[in-house]
């Protein structure tokens, strides 16, 4: 067992090595012809040093960042060569490559943004993080009671944009001597104001149902992915349903460190297939899209795992059922929304057919769910969070012309 985990860990490392070598090769290729922002142009900095793989971390964002390019001028910094060709192709505001530390240094030079915005928690954000004469600001890539939300690391910024009164709690909780007050700011979930993108199949009489679980994490605390305990059992059931459609939009990650949860993905990918060439008035769909928006807001119920994606979907003030991890491990916060979730055990799994059916006309469910909606986003009137986005922003900027001047500098 040991050699064949050593051989496996070894091909992976040669297929990463591999694709590096293909992206750097065609980065070299595309970058010339990338125009860099003016020097001095840049006020608001988006740092992202993941890989192609964290992609959904920063897509997010986009729409929000787009909308606010129009008042500030913004633009997204990548430290990966994948990560840096993707942007060419998609990003709606600038793009830097800074491979190395000097290329961060030289952005630094050139443009002094006054604002640093950072959607999750990677090690190598220090690197940036080393520079004054700006604000470093936590925006994360989603809203989740996850342990990841609660971090000590929330610390290293200057300040942190949460998403409501939730987020405040757990983090009063969490933290030592932290002061809420004036390090975060609350702004709801700005990204739903840009839902994207339409439903690719035709409006008819069944209901959809949007199964959005999460990878099977990088240890115990994290294993709340349900795809290998309740997802094939759940896409066997409403697969063979003719009153139902699938819409699987598993997270990206999905089978990078366990194989057999690669397996069971692969069985529920291959499963949506066959339903489909049996039937093709069916329509389900294996969602793997960059746009996350027409998933949340047209499914009438919604599979989730203890991920972002169920915030997401909360703040549609649609039905909702949440998996419960099979791990003893995984660390479950009930004292949150989830200590009143719609819970879906894996050997409920058979019968969620039922379970669907009965959260699409429980109204009961409906207005508990309108509760939690105003406890972790608040208003989620339109626009009402991309407005609360911009005036963080603007407090963010005039604070820094503020201190500026006490200090004597522009």
């Amino acid at each position: 067992m040991p050699i064949t985990s050593d051989v496996r860990t070894a091909v992976r490392l040669a297929q990463r090595l591999l694709a590096s070598r293909r992206s750097r090769r065609e980065l070299a290729r595309r970058l010339p012809s990338v125009a860099a922002p003016a020097p001095g142009t840049i006020e608001i900095a988006v740092y992202f040093a993941d890989g192609p793989v964290n992609m959904y971390q920063v897509r997010q964002w986009y729409a929000p960042l787009a909308e606010l390019a129009k008042t500030h001028p913004v633009a997204i910094i990548a430290r990966s060569p994948g990560t840096m060709t993707t942007l060419i192709d998609e990003s709606p505001v600038p793009a830097v490559y800074a491979r190395q530390v000097v290329d961060l240094e030289q952005f630094v030079e050139t443009q002094a943004p006054k604002v640093v915005l950072y959607v999750n928690q990677n090690a190598r954000n220090f690197q940036m993080m080393r520079y004054g004469r700006m604000w470093h600001v936590f925006v994360n890539h989603g809203e989740s009671d996850k342990m990841y939300m609660t971090t000590n690391q929330f610390k290293a910024y200057d300040y942190a944009l949460i998403a409501g009164d939730a987020a405040r709690g757990r983090l009063a909780e969490a933290l030592w001597d932290y002061d809420l007050d004036a390090r975060t700011i609350a702004i709801g979930r700005p990204q739903a104001d840009h839902f994207a993108g339409a439903a690719p199949y035709p409006a008819d009489d069944r209901t959809v149902v949007l199964y959005a679980p999460t990878w099977e994490g990088d240890r115990g605390a994290a294993a709340y992915g349900s795809i290998a305990s309740h997802g094939t059992t759940i896409a066997e059931q409403v697969l063979a349903s003719p009153r139902h459609r699938l819409v699987y939009r598993p997270h990206p990650r999905s089978g990078v460190l366990d194989p057999a949860y690669r397996t069971a993905h692969e069985r529920i990918v291959a499963a949506i297939t066959a339903a489909n060439a049996a039937d093709p008035t069916a329509h389900h769909v294996h969602d793997e899209g960059g746009e996350l928006g027409w998933q949340l807001a047209d499914a009438d119920v919604a599979i989730t795992d203890i991920s972002a994606m169920i915030y997401d979907r909360l703040a549609v003030g649609k039905p909702l059922i949440v998996t419960r991890p099979v791990s003893p491990e995984a660390d479950v916060d009930e004292r949150g929304y989830l200590s009143d979730a719609n819970w879906l055990t894996a050997a409920d799994a058979p019968s969620v057919l039922a379970r669907i059916d009965a959260a699409v006309g429980d109204a009961a469910e409906l207005a508990k769910l309108q509760q939690w909606v105003a406890r972790y986003f608040g208003d989620t009137t339109p626009g009402a969070a991309t407005a609360r986005f911009h005036a963080a922003v603007e407090w963010l900027l005039e604070r820094w012309h503020t201190v500026a001047a006490e200090r004597g500098e522009r």
